[in-house]
C-alpha cells in the first residue's frame, strides 16, 4: 500500500515515479468491508479485463528471491527452491493458456516453473504462446517490446531497488482477436533485438516499509533520473529501440524514408499495445537506493534473450538445430 501510495500520490512531481506508472496495474486506493473495517484491501486494475480468453503468466525477476534483509534460514530456504534463480535470473511462478481446440485453460503451477531448468526454459516459455495449434509470434513481439521499456526504466533510475517482484503477461487466447497483419508483424519482430550483458542482486522484511519511504520523499523534485532525462524527454541506453529518435544528429539526417518507416513502427507498437500487457507486480519488497537494480536488470536482461529466442526458433525449418539461451 505505501509503495502504490507513494508512487500514485497526487502531488508526486517525481519523474522516475510518473515514468513507473505506466509499467504499473492502476492504483485506485483502499477498500474495507463495513463487516471488517481494520482489514485494507488494494483496489488495483484489473489487467485482464479486456481480453476475451485472458492467457496469463506471473514471471518472477531478479537474481535472488531474499532481500538485503533476509535471515540465513530464509535465505537457504530460497535457494533451495530453486537454485538456478541467481544465474538465470528469472522464475516462472505459473501460467495458464488458451487452447483452441479444446476450448479450455492449461494451467502449469509454480511446481512447473521450478522444474525448469537452463535446457528447458526456452521450451518452458514457448508453452505459454502455444494455443494448441500455433506459436503466438505476435504476443511473443509485443511482449518483448513490453519488457524493453521496462528494462530502459530500470537501466535509468537508481532510486529503488526491487525483491521478489514479478511481471504480469497477459495476452488474449481467442483467436478472433484482432491481430496485426503477418507482414506487418514480420517487420516489427525484425526491428526488436534484446539487449545484450549481464549485471547481479535481488526479498523479505517484517520492518515497516513507512521509514524507508521517508528517505525517499527528498527525491520529488530533484532525482538521479531526473538528472538523466536531461530536459524532460526519456534518454534510453545506448542500443535500446525507443520509437523516438528525437535529439540523434545521424537520425535527424536520414531524411524522409525513415521517417515514414518511423510512423509505421509507431503504428505496430500501438497495434500491439491493444492485445498484450506486461505489468511490474508485488511490491512487499522495496527499498530506497541510490545504485541501480542490477539483478532486476539482470533478470529482464536473460529474459528477454529467452524470448528472443524462442521467437528465433519458430522461424527455424523443423529438424534443424535450436542453440540453448544460457550456452
Amino acid at each position: 500500500m505505501q509503495f502504490y501510495s507513494m508512487v500514485y500520490a497526487e502531488d508526486c512531481c517525481d519523474p522516475c515515479l510518473l515514468q513507473l506508472q505506466q509499467h504499473l496495474p492502476k492504483y485506485m486506493g483502499t477498500w474495507c468491508s463495513p463487516d471488517s473495517p481494520t482489514e485494507l484491501y488494494l483496489k488495483l486494475e484489473d489487467v485482464t479485463r479486456r481480453f476475451r480468453k485472458p492467457c496469463i503468466m506471473d514471471v518472477k525477476i531478479g537474481q535472488r528471491s531474499y532481500d538485503p534483509f533476509a535471515s540465513q534460514e530464509k535465505r537457504d530456504q530460497q535457494i533451495r527452491k530453486y537454485p538456478l534463480m541467481e544465474e538465470i535470473g528469472f522464475l516462472v511462478l505459473g501460467m495458464r493458456v488458451y487452447n483452441v481446440g479444446l476450448d479450455n485453460f492449461d494451467t502449469y503451477d509454480q511446481h512447473y516453473g521450478r522444474s525448469l531448468v537452463k535446457d528447458t526454459i526456452k521450451d518452458g516459455l514457448s508453452k505459454f504462446f502455444y494455443n494448441g495449434d500455433v506459436l503466438r509470434k505476435d504476443a511473443i513481439t509485443a511482449s518483448i517490446a513490453k519488457v524493453q521499456k521496462i528494462l530502459q526504466w530500470f537501466e535509468g533510475q537508481r532510486q529503488l531497488n526491487f525483491f521478489a517482484s514479478s511481471l504480469l503477461f497477459v495476452y488474449d487466447g481467442d483467436p478472433s482477436a484482432v491481430s496485426p497483419a503477418p507482414a506487418v508483424q514480420e517487420t516489427c519482430e525484425q526491428t526488436l533485438q534484446p539487449p545484450e550483458g549481464v549485471l547481479e542482486y535481488n526479498n523479505n522484511i517484517d520492518q515497516s516499509l513507512s521509514n524507508m519511504y521517508s528517505l525517499h520523499t527528498k527525491g520529488c523534485g530533484r532525482s538521479h533520473h531526473q538528472a538523466e532525462r536531461g530536459n524532460g524527454g526519456w534518454v534510453p541506453p545506448a542500443g535500446q529501440p525507443n520509437g523516438n529518435h528525437a535529439g540523434n544528429p545521424e537520425t535527424e539526417s536520414t531524411g524522409q524514408e525513415e521517417a515514414g518507416e518511423g510512423v509505421e513502427e509507431v503504428k505496430v507498437a500501438a497495434a500491439m499495445r491493444a492485445q498484450v500487457e506486461v505489468k511490474m507486480i508485488d511490491f512487499a519488497h522495496v527499498f530506497p537506493s541510490e545504485v541501480a537494480d542490477v539483478g532486476y536488470i539482470y533478470g529482464l536482461r536473460n529474459l528477454l534473450k529467452v524470448l528472443q529466442q524462442v521467437l528465433e526458433d519458430s522461424r527455424v525449418l523443423l529438424g534443424a538445430p535450436s542453440v540453448a539461451p544460457f550456452n
